[in-house]
């Protein structure tokens, strides 16, 4: 049987899709300004999950923490704690670059981009300390609701002064159903949720090793640049661009 051709650009499309071990193309960044969303329903109930990074190793954009999400052992999780234990302010300051750090990620329906489907945003805690409150506020009942749910104002910017974007949530004043273009669509459209567990690959410890082996020995630096057994932290650099440049 001779090769299907389609198939064979259908697997590459999709490999040249995968950015920093995630599956880009299914998340979702707000834009500068006011948007409109949904966070949409899952079938365990709980549309808030919570996952843990590690960041600024070397050219890596990011990837999970084998400790903090699996309860296994992790090479930059010890050699973190190792450095912040040693005593300079300069190795605390690195030692902070290399903490885990908790993101959180719900299903949304992004208004006038219904045709992209249900996409994942990923956000900080501030933003999920905003959306927990809301759906414990009575006021609102379940903003999930696919009949009797509330669409959420997202406002994204750099506030006059601010180093980074910040993200405002407000409720609409009215309810709405998520979709309304028939049963049948509306089926369609809840099946394109994307499936959390296979959002981000899963490094083994030795993979994870590797990576701390090549952080360590400079591997990511340029020719004739002084290596120490650790990297200063950068002053400027920020959890919210690394995190950006996971998701793609």
């Amino acid at each position: 049987m001779a090769i299907d051709l389609e198939k064979i650009k259908q697997r590459k499309a999709a490999l040249e899709n995968k950015v920093g071990g995630s599956n880009s193309n299914q998340f979702w960044r707000p834009q500068d300004g006011d948007q409109s969303i949904r966070i949409v329903a899952t079938s365990d109930g709980d549309p808030f999950k919570d996952y843990f990074f590690h960041y600024n190793l070397g050219k890596n954009p990011g990837f999970l923490c084998p400790k903090k999400n699996y309860g296994e052992q992790c090479p930059v999780c010890e050699y973190a704690n190792s450095l912040y234990n040693g005593g300079s302010e300069d190795e605390q300051k690195a030692a902070k670059t290399l903490f885990a750090r908790q993101r959180f990620f719900s299903p949304v329906l992004v208004r006038g981009e219904e045709a992209e489907g249900i996409r994942v945003w990923g956000y900080g805690k501030m933003a999920y300390e905003s959306l927990i409150n809301l759906v414990l506020n009575p006021e609102y009942g379940d903003i999930t609701d696919p009949e009797e749910g509330t669409d959420l104002l997202l406002s994204y910017g750099k506030p006059a002064g601010a180093q980074f974007p910040q993200t405002k949530l407000q409720p609409r004043r009215r309810s709405s159903p998520l979709c309304q273009d028939g049963p049948e669509k509306c089926a369609e459209l809840m099946e394109s949720i994307p499936k959390f567990d296979e959002l981000f690959e899963k490094k083994t410890v030795q993979q994870v090793s590797e990576l701390l082996d090549g952080y360590l020995s400079g591997a990511d630096e340029e020719e004739g640049q002084e290596v120490t057994h650790y990297k200063k932290a950068d002053e400027t650099s920020s959890v919210d661009e690394a995190f950006n440049e996971l998701l793609g």
